[in-house]
């Protein structure tokens, strides 16, 4: 065979098979954060708040009036996010990117004509982004440790419905950059459904033991209807009275 005959040598960056081999990975790791920061550039997005919850909350299961209080929250947030006097698309509705409850945010923002976000993450199960995320800002991440810094690189205000490890994991980390101040503005948390997370997380007991302080209680709200749960959102929000975003999340500034 001649020189001639030898297919092209790719580009290293154009180089699939070396892109997934263990000396590549952290160029897949500054991937996941130039491609999602490239998009919300793009798309003029500065700010979000965020909506947890569980893939397994279906339309028609023993939850679902959490299906449709996730739906008609993020409704009624979109909504006031479009009437917001901006140029950029302020506090856009940012999930997991999953069904269930990351679903009825993310139709709840397309109810009322808005774009959102999903980050999604590959899993055995094999998680598939749903079809109501927006599609310029749809992500599919591999690294969970990346996933979780976009969702609070951006975050404004958090609502967490009913959920299992993977919600009280992405819980507890927002809790834990707010307690430490990693986070140096202050984001707005709201426990959706009283009942349930009275259940599952006793935090008082974790004041009787010292773990927390009483303080750290001060970090997070409680609702239980749409309705209350945006009030409480607008008054967090509005109470930090900078229009910046938050310091983690300095890649960004609204259009003036």
């Amino acid at each position: 065979m001649s020189t001639d005959d030898r297919k092209p040598v790719p580009l290293a960056y154009k180089n699939a098979r070396f892109l997934d081999t263990d000396d590549a990975r952290p160029l897949r790791i500054l991937a996941e954060y130039l491609e999602p920061m490239h998009a919300f550039r793009r798309e003029h997005v500065c700010d979000t708040i965020v909506f947890f919850g569980s893939a397994r909350i279906t339309t028609d299961g023993p939850l679902a009036h959490y299906y449709e209080a996730a739906r008609e929250l993020a409704r009624l947030v979109t909504l006031w996010s479009k009437n917001l006097p901006s140029r950029a698309h302020r506090y856009v509705v940012c999930t997991g990117g999953g069904g269930g409850l990351m679903e009825a945010a993310n139709r709840g923002a397309a109810d009322a004509g808005g774009k959102s976000i999903g980050l999604n993450i590959g899993l055995p199960q094999e998680q598939r982004p749903n079809r109501w995320i927006t599609r310029a800002l749809t992500f599919d991440f591999r690294y969970f440790f990346m996933r979780k810094f976009w969702f609070a690189h951006l975050a404004r205000a958090l609502v967490v419905f009913p959920g299992g490890f993977g919600t009280l994991d992405e819980l507890t980390e927002i809790l834990t950059l707010m307690q430490t101040r990693k986070i140096e503005r202050r984001i707005p948390i709201v426990l959706y459904g009283t009942t349930y997370w009275d259940e599952v997380i006793d935090f008082e007991a974790l004041v009787r033991h010292g773990m927390i302080d009483r303080e750290d209680l001060a970090l997070f709200q409680y609702a239980d209807d749409p309705a209350a749960a945006l009030q409480l959102l607008q008054a967090g929000i509005v109470a930090d009275r900078e229009e910046a975003t938050p310091a983690i999340a300095r890649s960004c500034a609204p259009p003036r």
